[in-house]
């Protein structure tokens, strides 16, 4: 897996699959509708690519899910945004690639952060298992932290 900006022609393709991922949740704990702000923008994910923040993960040549990600100036902080694979390819081990690939793409970063509602069991218990560790609780979301290591 390998990950790029997102390229214009993709955007319609990425939507949908944001839209496939996150109706997912109301079997983790969410209701219907409990989505993302913009998930299912078009509008919302072309402002997040003009601003280069809107990633596409690619498997080969097949669209396989996306990441919003925001590093700081420095590149020495980035903030997952958000990240989605397409419900398709759930339960496959590509959501673990894709972080893995959002760890080596900014090897200049000593910590990466995201927030995840505390409610989502599955998405709770992918960051721990990826070693990332709850910094705080606030307003129904859980924050975590991942502090750079000799092995990312």
């Amino acid at each position: 897996m390998f990950i790029v900006k997102a390229e214009a022609d993709q955007i319609e393709n990425i939507v949908n699959m944001s839209v496939r991922a996150f109706e997912t949740d109301v079997n983790v704990g969410g209701t219907k509708g409990d989505c993302p702000p913009g998930f299912d923008s078009v509008e919302w994910h072309e402002q997040m690519a003009r601003e280069g923040h809107l990633y596409q993960a690619m498997i080969e040549k097949d669209l396989v899910g996306a990441a919003i990600l925001f590093p700081d100036e420095t590149n020495n902080s980035v903030y997952i945004g958000r990240i989605f694979i397409d419900s398709i390819y759930h339960r496959k081990g590509y959501g673990i690639l894709l972080m893995e690939c959002i760890e080596k793409n900014f090897p200049c970063a000593a910590e990466f952060n995201l927030d995840t509602p505390c409610w989502n069991e599955r998405t709770n218990a992918f960051y721990g298992k990826l070693g990332y560790r709850i910094i705080k609780v606030e307003d129904g979301f859980n924050f975590y932290q991942k502090k750079r290591t000799q092995s990312i």
